[in-house]
């Protein structure tokens, strides 16, 4: 019974998937549909490189994008855990004299939650570089120790900060003793079965990945475009299949462990999932995402509908979109990757006729 409803769910999403692959120019596009136990189904279409008409699998490597941002947290708020420190500290007094964060008022400090929620103050940041370019990232360290300054005060506004992200990383540096790459390979992917996530693909993996696009100036059409690095990439540098994606989904579904072992405590995975700042809450998120009083977990993006709770993000660099979306309640989830551009409205809408198509056809989650 549960198959035959899987592929009415699936039988109902296709077309729509189409027709997002024409409105939103998107050369390909893989989505995967998981509960808490594991991935449900999943689906590939388009080509991942329209000159060589590649068609896309659920295997194709896309570039995951900020979706990432909250993979980095749990490695972050392990350290937590681990107590290392308190999301209401100060995170100046954690910089160790390593770091000064420039503009920071002594009476009204940038403190940890601000890092995770947008509200630090800190700008949004990028620095590109070309993969095949002459210039490569600078170290965590050095890129910080330039470019740390906020430009306004904490809880002032919500201003999306890839630099905080950055930060974020040096930090788990700092109090793990581990490199950061090393840290999240370990305690984060693999702790959570996602083997075809990385940094920088594998030779196995640049096999299967797909090619970026944007739309041509003149004609609207997907014309293939750089690849890029960027000074700010643990905010999303980083590359993975749809599958992966959906073992990330499951996790945030559940209760802090992954078959057996506890990466996080359900209270503080709860608090990813809870919306922090209310005076913030209900304004535009990308794609126009959200149902009642969207706003910032700690990193996710929260909303609420006839009680039931929802999570998301969006990740999304020049020629790829990625999109991951959960209901907390029911513990059912999609995650979606595509080579298109800027691709946010469609997979938003994509995610959330999922959604609403798994609770009809399998209701409660087992």
């Amino acid at each position: 019974e549960a198959q035959a409803a899987l592929a009415r769910v699936a039988a109902r999403l296709e077309p729509e998937v189409r027709r997002a692959l024409l409105d939103g120019q998107i050369p390909s596009l893989t989505l995967a549909l998981t509960d808490r136990e594991g991935e449900l189904w999943a689906g590939a279409w388009g080509h991942s490189n329209l000159w060589a008409r590649t068609p896309a699998t659920t295997n194709t490597v896309y570039l995951i994008g900020s979706t990432f941002k909250a993979q980095s947290t749990v490695a972050f708020l392990q350290q937590m855990e681990a107590g290392r420190f308190d999301l209401d500290d100060p995170v100046r007094d954690h910089l160790g004299g390593a770091l000064t964060i420039r503009n920071e008022r002594p009476d009204d400090p940038v403190r940890m939650r601000h890092l995770l929620t947008h509200t630090s103050g800190l700008p949004v940041s990028f620095g590109p570089h070309l993969v095949w370019g002459e210039t490569v990232p600078p170290s965590l360290q050095d890129y910080l120790a330039d470019s740390l300054a906020v430009q306004r005060a904490p809880l002032e506004d919500v201003e999306y900060a890839n630099i905080a992200y950055t930060l974020v990383g040096w930090l788990v540096e700092r109090f793990s003793g581990t490199p950061y790459k090393q840290y999240v390979e370990e305690r984060v992917w693999g702790a959570l079965d996602m083997d075809n996530t990385a940094f920088a693909p594998t030779p196995e993996m640049e096999e299967r990945l797909s090619v970026p696009y944007v739309p041509d100036a003149a004609t609207g059409r997907p014309v293939a475009t750089v690849r890029l690095k960027a000074n700010v990439w643990p905010a999303g540098i980083v590359y993975g299949t749809v599958h992966d994606q959906a073992n990330w989904v499951r996790f945030n579904l559940g209760n802090g462990t992954w078959n057996g072992t506890r990466l996080l405590s359900q209270e503080t995975l709860d608090a990813m999932h809870t919306l922090q700042y209310p005076q913030f809450a209900g304004r535009p998120i990308a794609g126009g995402w959200g149902y009642d009083d969207p706003g910032y977990g700690l990193t996710w993006w929260t909303t609420h509908r006839d009680g039931e709770r929802y999570f998301a993000h969006s990740g999304s660099v020049p020629g790829y979109t990625a999109f991951v979306m959960g209901n907390k309640t029911r513990g059912f989830g999609v995650a979606l990757l595509t080579n298109g551009n800027a691709a946010h409205p469609h997979l938003v809408r994509l995610s959330n006729l999922a959604l609403d198509l798994l609770a009809e056809e399998l209701g409660e989650s087992r």
